[in-house]
């Protein structure tokens, strides 16, 4: 059989609508995959071994002419998401009913022909951008299993790192995608405010959050989009409509561009390693034909809207709480905190909206895109909860996650993308941030940047 170890999520799905290998084949690869790695890395909060069997074998008996563009491959689903049959426990121990049915997303990813096949780690309910629990333990990093794989998607990008599945679906509230991209050495494109359905929910964090995935290449990622993308009139946020679909951005040239670089923002600069991984990756723009030019924008200060609107989705999600007493003291206290915040919450969405619309007249009207870091350093020690009470872990966690929230706030799309390693073997990240609806754009260059420096050979210690 064709080694299947690191081949990418669009590969497979070629693999299987050439026959060359089976939905089944597939799935019980990734199964042995998990067996085998799982155990170490802690990414997977529950595993379908036989139903996932079932639904490849169904997808084996498909006519080809009923297939869908993700037929037959294997994906992973972050633990906020319902999937039918399986509690959505947000990363906790407070939930323990199952799901009656699939969210709009794994539903949509059903229908392209994917085959479920688990559940992966969060911290309770995304609050924290490590993955770390009381119940649950550490998630630890395929490239060191000493250091985080950051949060809140951090199930998902480790197991797509180590190779257990070619991509995994994640969500972004104020980083998660990104920050566990990072950490990880893959790639995440958090999507524009409203591009995917947050259903059977209305919303995920207020404006704050979206559904996307994480995987090892920009193709994957724009395949995968292209199957989930679209909004139901449920979705409180609904994009506006891409000129082309997100694969034919992919195999579409952008152009000679604008690109700003900035370096820091605000009181945040990274650190030297990151910072050389962002001028070597300045420099290939330019060696692309692109313009690109140091910066310093006018970032606006967004931290007590951003802050708001966290305490508001986190409220909304622990009181679907069954079983309340198993919430942890950190986000029990929290809560009690940040309880005077969230009578302001509207305000807090309006200004996140207006701040979006005056930074895209600002900088977006001469820039096409923002290059700049996607966290201050490469992965940092697991264990970056213990012993913090709410107030230091919120305090640590707005440093963590200071480069990418903004993002979140003003609702641009933003992708993370491994930029190489630091001296001991850690990945670097650079984030390109585009402007309101610019995935197309974000997706373009992300893919030329893959093409003349290449991160998928390199595979972690763990895989």
């Amino acid at each position: 059989m064709t080694d299947l170890d690191f081949t990418s999520f669009a590969e497979q799905a070629r693999l299987v609508a050439a026959d060359k290998v089976t939905s089944v084949e597939l799935v019980e690869h990734a199964l042995g995959r998990i067996r085998r790695f799982d155990q170490q890395l802690n990414a997977f909060a529950y595993v379908l071994d036989d139903a996932a069997r079932v639904e490849a074998a169904e997808r084996d008996a498909t006519p080809a002419t009923q297939r869908g563009p993700l037929h037959g491959v294997p994906i992973a689903i972050k633990d906020e998401n319902d999937v039918a049959g399986l509690p959505t426990a947000y990363g906790g121990a407070a939930f323990s009913t199952p799901a009656k049915a699939d969210g709009e997303v794994v539903r949509r990813l059903r229908e392209a022909g994917a085959v479920i096949i688990g559940k992966t780690r969060m911290p309770e309910f995304g609050i924290w951008p490590w993955t770390e629990t009381s119940a649950n333990g550490y998630t630890r990093n395929p490239w060191n299993l000493l250091r985080s794989v950051a949060g809140s998607s951090g199930g998902s990008a480790a197991a797509v790192a180590s190779g257990m599945v070619a991509a995994a679906i994640g969500g972004d509230g104020g980083g998660s995608i990104r920050l566990p991209a990072s950490f990880c050495g893959v790639y995440g494109l958090k999507c524009q405010r409203g591009r995917t359905s947050a259903a059977p929910n209305g919303h995920l964090w207020r404006s704050l959050g979206v559904i996307g995935p994480l995987t090892r290449t920009v193709e994957d990622s724009a395949l995968i989009y292209d199957a989930i993308t679209g909004s139901l009139p449920s979705d409180v946020w609904q994009a506006d409509p891409l000129s082309m679909t997100l694969s034919q951005a992919y195999h579409t040239e952008p152009g000679r561009l604008r690109i700003g670089v900035a370096a820091r923002l605000g009181s945040t600069e990274a650190d030297p390693e990151t910072t050389a991984a962002l001028v070597a990756t300045a420099d290939a723009l330019r060696e692309l034909g692109h313009t690109v030019i140091r910066v310093k924008p006018a970032f606006p200060d967004v931290a007590l809207p951003f802050l708001i609107q966290t305490s508001a989705g986190v409220s909304e999600e622990a009181t679907r709480a069954e079983h309340p007493e198993l919430l942890e003291q950190r986000t029990r206290n929290l809560l009690k905190l940040t309880a005077p915040l969230r009578g302001r919450v509207e305000w807090a969405e309006r200004a996140g909206l207006a701040a979006g619309e005056a930074f895209a007249g600002s900088f977006f009207g001469d820039f096409d895109l923002l290059l700049m870091p996607t966290t201050p350093t490469p992965a940092v020690s697991i264990g970056q909860l213990d012993g913090l009470g709410a107030v230091a872990a919120s305090a640590k966690a707005t440093k963590a996650s200071s480069l990418t929230s903004l993002w979140n706030v003003l609702g641009n799309p933003a992708a993370a993308l491994p930029s190489g390693f630091s001296a001991d073997g850690l990945p670097l990240s650079v984030q390109l941030v585009g402007p309101p609806n610019g995935e197309p754009v974000v997706i373009q260059v992300s893919a030329q940047l893959e093409r003349v420096r290449p991160w998928v050979k390199v595979r972690p210690i763990v895989g």
